[in-house]
């Protein structure tokens, strides 16, 4: 491998690994302060990915459909963590992985009547449809870019509200203790609302901006669920940082595994998480 293709390999693992931790980190959200085991995470991804296609079509606009999406996936997400999950927090684990599992039944039939079954492309915006050139005969698309930056940005923005911010503190409080933060006077249902929407949000926005790469189809959500699990518990359950570490070193793994060990690529990301575990039972990063 010349320094070229190394060098587009390298960016397309970020890229992935950024991918995956925008999914990871609205998982590990999720179940690090709710406590609630999501395995409709996946549909999240999908719903994204279906609205970047449905809502570019009808505003002409991928980056306009990507603001509209956002929001309209945050509203969903304080809707379906009112009328749901709300009444989940503490219920076992089986009880909360049953309801998920059904969601994904849900939103998959939903998909097919609101949407139908093919499968549809999604146009990258001509400003970004450009590719840099890296050789003669060798270049990287500035969306891969635009994908990776974009997703650099909404990190740096998770960690200086959950750090930062009088908001954040209340988060890590409640992840903490919930019932001394209960008992200081904070709302801590509005905390669980607000968690739950960010975490769909960053899960929506994924499966938004990795539509026009990997196209739209049924099922995509269940593809990535497996692998997000993966992220969360290398990093180690609960933990943000972890999960963006593990993230990253996921996308490497199977990027470089598929180019120098096609055979076994496969398997590389699994023995990875095994040797992992092994290592460090809880994961590279406590809660």
């Amino acid at each position: 491998m010349d320094l070229a293709n190394f060098l587009i390999q390298l960016l397309n693992s970020v890229q992935y690994g950024l991918l995956l931790f925008m999914l990871a980190a609205g998982l590990t959200l999720i179940f690090g302060i709710m406590g609630v085991v999501n395995l409709a995470h996946g549909s999240f991804y999908m719903l994204g990915a279906y609205l970047a296609w449905w809502l570019s079509l009808k505003t002409g606009s991928l980056l306009l459909a990507i603001l509209l999406g956002t929001a309209l996936s945050v509203a969903f997400g304080l809707l379906l963590e009112r009328i749901l999950f709300r009444h989940f927090y503490h219920r076992d684990h089986l009880d909360q992985v049953l309801l998920t599992f059904g969601l994904i039944y849900i939103f998959e039939e939903s998909r097919s009547i609101l949407w139908g079954d093919d499968v549809h492309g999604v146009k990258i915006p001509d400003v970004l449809a450009a590719s840099i050139p890296l050789t003669d005969n060798l270049s990287y698309p500035v969306y891969r870019l635009f994908m990776s930056g974009l997703c650099i940005a909404l990190a740096v923005g998770l960690y200086l509200l959950i750090s930062r911010t009088r908001l954040g503190m209340k988060i890590r409080a409640g992840a903490f203790n919930r019932d001394m933060t209960e008992a200081l006077g904070i709302n801590i249902k509005l905390i669980h609302a607000v968690v739950f929407a960010l975490g769909v949000g960053l899960a929506t926005i994924a499966g938004m901006i990795a539509a026009p790469i990997s196209s739209v189809y049924p099922n995509m959500g269940s593809q990535v669920l497996i692998m997000c699990f993966v992220v969360v518990v290398i990093g180690g359950i609960g933990s943000v940082r972890g999960a963006l570490i593990s993230a990253l070193l996921v996308g490497f793994v199977d990027t470089f595994g598929k180019v120098l060990l096609p055979q076994v690529a496969g398997m590389l990301v699994y023995m990875l998480m095994a040797a992992v575990l092994l290592w460090k039972p809880e994961g590279l990063f406590k809660q």
